[in-house]
């Protein structure tokens, strides 16, 4: 008793040491995760049941505007009033229910400003606490606004338009088109898809189209006429501005049909009386000027182009209202002086000091001495394009920079465009990316909640708003949803990467799990133990007063008693930590020990065990009990799963410089892939009187010796597990031993 008082102690005194470190250790580990919460730019802060604030970091303060102090007397309900109080309810009680809430609110200061967060709420500090994680969205949600209206004004722009618009793709194919453009080429809305522009050009326009396809392709606009040939046969003439990747790579192009005003333009010259009448009801300003560039005449269009009345336009030269630099105006006249007319876009000052941008044809009239131009105010045309720009440039930024892979498809599922993210999470560049389908990029995934490809699945029945889980043969899972429509023909396809977030919340499920049954296993075992020893002191008492057949319970009482008492063992393992001390052995050894200890129960079952050992093996730092343990756990279930027989292979190599590997294959039945991921877990088990505990026990063990167990195993093939050891312990551990 005195020998056993002195190891009690000395055993207390070792964990005693023990939970020191290990409080330190906490101590530390505390303070580092208090400077990270405190310096995040995100805030952060737990509440209790009754929605009051107990603990904050810096940034709460900063966003809410309130004092650390003050903030402690406040519930998360008073910057939440700009809610209304059912929505607010309902919310509040759905994450009291689920214990998770994430939205995108509205909360007011106190100083009378709003501001927009994106709020997480979860349970994961005991029953009554929760966390909160906000982050101020509110230059995500102008910007949200900007774009809307911006999107919003370039669609009542396009559809209302008096020029045609229309958008098509590199090869000429339509997109899409507003009303005027339809009606000026004789076609429906719903054809445009089916149509491209090469189709209604002429045979003796092709080159000339050809032309302009080259001039586009190199200088990413182009602009002239362009003549047509409409199905029913009718010849137009269209004048035209093409502009490269105003949409998502699609050419945008302005036409208008001048096919009247040019023929107007040539009975001008034919007759003078259809030249006055036309010249004056033109909606286009009309100026005639003389070699030296003052004005000879002038519509009324021009009067009101230029700003100033008749009699004054007529004394002014047309370079006069020039603003342009002096180096495009010199240009511009030796063009006009070698072709003898040309079409230009020039700023010009108006006589009451408006600019504006003019679009002008100059042409050498059939009268000597004297020129025409035909001008047009393309200020607000300009002002459209301006504003085009902007919004793909604002579009562009969002999408480029979001926090989340944002693929845009049709309705056919191809792959209009990608960001970056993404092209990262797919593991795809961009050019491959849209080379391919929406269904060619997830056909590789399954559908986990459904175990099946999304090939197979029918989008058009799903409900977009839903994300769901999708898995590869490489175990990584993203999260997929879509929104559909976000503009005609154009649909959104949203990735998130959730593979280290699945495998913590896995992590965190078994941590759960093993704390809890850790606490139950103490309990029983204590329970039970007081008991056991009676029952065998009493059943050893009366098996000697016992005589003829019931002898025999005596050995299969003896045998289960003997079961329960290392079930109880394997409990207490896990109810408490172990005080491991290590030391070097070499795993070859225990290897052998196991084996001769589990030869004579091998024998029995015509099971052969051969070890296989490759290279040098070194000696590692371990606790060899334990992994005896570990040894037995393995190759008891191995010979347990061959019943007829077999043979069990333990093959130990130096995986590196630092670890050894240790490979234990049997032949037994094999597991599938969903009993592989539950191995481990408290209670499972593939044997129908076994406890789940002896591998459980075995990980814990092997994670304590900062290792690793893999499991391979193929059903009817059999089970393959593979233990890393290290070679040494951590750096922390090697100056304990030391």
């Amino acid at each position: 008793m005195e020998t056993l008082g002195v190891q009690t102690n000395s055993e207390l005194r070792e964990e005693l040491n023990r939970l020191k470190e290990e409080n330190a250790r906490l101590k530390k580990e505390l303070n580092q995760h208090q400077v990270i919460v405190n310096n995040t730019l995100d805030a952060i802060f737990i509440c209790d049941n009754e929605m009051r604030i107990v603990q904050a970091n810096e940034a709460t303060e900063r966003m809410l505007q309130v004092d650390s102090e003050d903030l402690k007397k406040r519930s998360v309900l008073d910057f939440l009033f700009s809610i209304p109080k059912d929505e607010l309810n309902l919310s509040v009680k759905k994450f009291f229910k689920k214990g998770f809430l994430w939205k995108e609110v509205p909360i007011r200061l106190d100083c009378g400003a709003t501001k927009y967060i994106e709020f997480l709420a979860k349970r994961g500090i005991g029953e009554d606490f929760f966390f909160v994680v906000m982050r101020d969205i509110s230059s995500k949600k102008i910007l949200e606004r900007e774009f809307s209206m911006n999107e919003q004004l370039f669609k009542d722009l396009f559809d209302r338009a008096v020029d045609g618009i229309v958008l098509f793709d590199k090869d000429g194919g339509f997109i899409d088109a507003n009303l005027s453009f339809c009606k000026s080429f004789e076609i429906n809305h719903n054809e445009l898809s089916h149509l491209s522009l090469y189709e209604f050009i002429d045979s003796g326009s092709r080159k000339d189209f050809d032309n302009i396809w080259k001039a586009l392709n190199r200088k990413g606009k182009a602009k002239g006429e362009l003549p047509v040939k409409l199905r029913s046969g009718v010849q137009k003439l269209f004048e035209f501005t093409i502009t490269s990747n105003i949409i998502s790579g699609f050419y945008m192009s302005i036409m208008r049909d001048i096919t009247e005003k040019r023929s107007m333009e040539l009975q001008l010259f034919k007759s003078e009386e259809r030249f006055r009448e036309i010249f004056e009801n033109a909606m286009d300003a009309i100026i005639i000027w003389s070699n030296d560039g003052r004005i000879v005449k002038a519509n009324q269009s021009a009067c009101k182009i230029f700003e100033l009345p008749m009699n004054l336009l007529l004394k002014r030269k047309l370079c006069d209202f020039l603003v342009d630099s002096q180096q495009k105006y010199s240009l511009t006249k030796r063009k006009y002086a070698k072709y003898g007319e040309i079409r230009e876009e020039m700023l010009f000052q108006m006589g009451n000091g408006q600019f504006k941008e003019l679009e002008f044809t100059s042409k050498r009239t059939i009268l000597e001495n004297q020129h025409l131009t035909i001008l047009r105010n393309v200020s607000d045309r300009k002002r459209m394009e301006k504003e085009l720009r902007e919004s793909e440039l604002k579009f562009r930024k969002v999408f480029n920079g979001s926090m989340d892979g944002n693929v845009l498809f049709d309705n056919q599922y191809r792959i209009i465009d990608a960001n970056p993210l993404a092209s990262h999470i797919l593991g795809l560049s961009h050019e491959e990316i849209k080379q391919h389908s929406l269904l060619d990029i997830i056909s590789a995934y399954e559908i986990e909640n459904l175990a099946s490809p999304a090939r197979q699945i029918n989008f058009d029945e799903m409900d977009n708003e839903i994300p769901f889980l999708l898995s590869s043969g490489d175990n990584r899972k993203l999260e997929f949803s879509f929104k559909r429509n976000i503009i005609q023909n154009m649909n959104l396809a949203i990735f998130k990467d959730v593979t280290e977030r699945k495998e913590l919340e896995e992590r965190l499920r078994k941590s759960d799990t093993l704390h809890v049954v850790g606490e139950l296993a103490a309990g029983i075992a204590h329970e039970i133990r007081n008991p056991m020893t009676a029952l065998k002191g009493f059943i050893q008492l009366l098996k000697g007063s016992v005589e003829g057949d019931y002898a025999l319970y005596f050995n299969v009482i003896t045998s289960e008693l003997k079961r329960i008492e290392s079930i109880i063992t394997e409990f207490l393992i896990l109810a408490k930590p172990q005080a491991i001390m290590y030391e070097e052995k070499h795993v070859t050894q225990i290897m052998r020990d196991t084996i001769d200890l589990l030869n004579a129960q091998a024998n029995l079952s015509n099971v052969q065990m051969q070890l296989d050992l490759i290279d040098d093996i070194p000696p590692i730092y371990c606790e060899p009990n334990q992994l005896k343990q570990v040894f037995i756990n393995i190759l008891k279930n191995a010979i347990e799963v061959m019943p007829d027989g077999g043979n069990i292979f333990v093959t130990i190599r130096a995986l590196d410089q630092d670890h050894v590997l240790i490979s234990l294959k049997d032949e037994g039945i094999g597991m599938t892939e969903d009993k592989l991921k539950r191995l481990g877990e408290p209670f499972y088990t593939t044997k129908e009187r076994g406890t789940g505990l002896g591998l459980m026990v075995s990980y814990k063990i092997i994670e304590e010796h900062q290792g690793e167990i893999m499991v391979e195993s193929e059903e009817g093939k059999g089970t393959v597990f593979h233990i890393t050891l290290p070679v040494r312990q951590n750096a922390e551990e090697r100056r304990n031993d030391e």
